[in-house]
């Protein structure tokens, strides 16, 4: 089982949250481990509002529980679909995806250093609809565009995180999405 590996002086880490079901296991395992997690919420992909506020509360009472800071990285929409625009038509792991991540993640790192925070992370390592690669890719720039961070690099679906999550979900009666979030993927969820 491949470890998790905690970058060097790291105690404290902006993790970008996708949705409560990603993040449990990931935050379970960042605490038993004594790294201490700020919750940041940034996902203005997600489609409609509705299912956007379904994963927000989710992942507020999820954070809320466990007594953690919990940062709402507010819904803008049609920001996102001018991001993507031109893309609408690319397949789920594709140029669509690689930007959002771009959009979502230089978010997170810029959060982190407007709160003093060096390392950040992602949820979506931990997601089977993503490509860890695109991800990382994704962390990485953002890491070279905002000067003092670091993006901590690590495919949260390993160590048995992803079997925990899966545990979690059922203990924290967690509502489970069944696509990404953005209106293009609800169409490709039984293609993946």
């Amino acid at each position: 089982m491949p470890a998790i590996i905690i970058p060097e002086g790291v105690s404290e880490v902006l993790l970008h949250a996708c949705c409560a079901p990603c993040s449990s296991a990931i935050v379970e395992w960042m605490l038993e481990h004594g790294v201490k997690p700020v919750i940041f919420y940034f996902n203005p992909n997600i489609y409609p509002l509705d299912e956007y506020t379904i994963r927000k509360e989710e992942s507020k009472r999820h954070a809320d529980t466990l007594g953690l800071r919990w940062i709402d990285g507010d819904y803008d929409h049609e920001s996102w679909c001018g991001v993507v625009r031109g893309l609408e038509n690319e397949p789920e792991r594709g140029k669509r995806c690689q930007k959002c991540f771009e959009m979502r993640l230089r978010a997170t790192a810029e959060k982190a250093a407007e709160l003093g925070i060096r390392a950040f992370t992602t949820t979506l390592a931990s997601s089977r609809w993503k490509s860890i690669e695109q991800i990382f890719q994704a962390g990485m720039k953002a890491q070279q565009e905002v000067e003092g961070t670091l993006f901590w690099a690590q495919n949260w679906r390993k160590g048995g995180l992803y079997e925990r999550r899966n545990v979690l979900l059922r203990q924290f009666n967690f509502y489970n999405q069944k696509y990404c979030g953005c209106e293009y993927s609800i169409s490709n969820v039984n293609r993946i």
